[in-house]
């Protein structure tokens, strides 16, 4: 018996390319990630003796520098998503290794596989973009978890500050010093962008567009409504905190509750695959006696629209949205 391994070699060298994205990252940016969970970003650049209009001026290119460059056709996939991942990466660098990966992925389709030229090209390609694709989304959910963990505690300092009788933009301050980063640093972009002139509501909004967070919409919006028809503000956001914290437990409680259909959901949607695998790997030849029938064909596309349909629906059934 003849057994095939390149599925399961596809699969390794897609996952030794994200492998290697971060390790690339890691090699580039290690020491100012581990630096940054003592002392956030803003702070650090302060500590190094850059002016506050310096700082203010690279942490808003840094903060848009992705979002600029929609506009290429590739990156257009990765923008959005490294934005809120807030990549050290420019785009051009992301640009470029996504074409090392797509190189690293061709040598080792060619090495490991017996594949055709274009398959490994196409492959290759879809390797590159898919790996840094991957990573760059997982780098995304896991800085916006991390705000929307501390927006709750960075509301309520908000609201000790101004009870004790500090104007709103003192108060932004202190909570881009006291509460680490991500937040912190994009905090601290506000405060000092209030500090040149540019009104604080407005700031707060495009900061919750930029991050597509509604919490810092309901943030944004209570800010504007004080600033246009007064009334207490720290009683304004002492109520949005509790209302941010309870939809925070909500979440939670309702992600813990669904986590065993969600796992459910995708084990159904990747047996089948898992499956075919096998028995590719197992019996290579287990097809030989149908694939060259008239129906084979049609019958494997309808599968195929089969499973794709089994996805969506799994994800819809447990896409519960509160």
């Amino acid at each position: 018996m003849v057994i095939s391994a390149e599925p399961l070699i596809y699969g390794l060298i897609f996952i030794a390319v994200i492998v290697l994205v971060e390790g690339i990252y890691l090699t580039v940016f290690g020491k100012s990630i581990s630096l940054n969970t003592r002392v956030n970003r803003r702070l650090e650049l302060l500590e190094k003796g850059v002016g506050r209009e310096q700082v203010l001026e690279q942490l808003r290119k840094e903060m848009s520098q992705h979002m600029k460059s929609r506009s290429i056709p590739i990156y257009s996939i990765l923008a959005e998503k490294a934005q809120k991942a807030n990549i050290a990466f420019t785009p051009p660098q992301l640009i470029m290794l996504m074409g090392v990966l797509g190189v690293v992925s061709f040598i080792g389709l060619t090495f490991g596989t017996s594949a055709s030229l274009p398959i490994r090209a196409v492959l290759a390609v879809a390797m590159g973009i898919g790996g840094v694709y991957v990573w760059i989304n997982n780098k995304a959910k896991k800085r916006l978890g991390l705000i929307e963990e501390q927006l709750p505690d960075a509301v309520e300092l908000m609201v000790r500050s101004l009870r004790v009788g500090h104007p709103f933009s003192s108060a932004l301050a202190i909570v881009s010093k006291e509460v680490p980063d991500p937040l912190a640093s994009e905090m601290g972009v506000i405060s000092d962008e209030s500090a040149y002139g540019r009104d604080v509501g407005e700031a707060l909004k495009a900061m919750a567009e930029r991050l597509d967070m509604q919490d810092l919409r309901f943030l944004a919006v209570a800010v504007t409504i004080q600033q246009t028809s007064g009334g207490n503000l720290a009683e304004i956001l002492d109520g949005l905190a509790k209302v941010i914290r309870a939809r925070f437990k909500l979440f939670r409680r309702v992600r813990a509750i669904t986590a065993e259909a969600k796992w459910s959901g995708m084990f159904l949607s990747i047996f089948p695959l898992g499956a075919l695998v096998g028995i590719n790997v197992i019996q290579p030849h287990y097809y030989d006696q149908v694939k060259e029938t008239a129906a084979f064909i049609p019958a494997a596309l309808v599968v195929a629209g089969f499973l794709v349909v089994n996805i969506f629906v799994m994800r819809s059934l447990v896409n519960i949205k509160v």
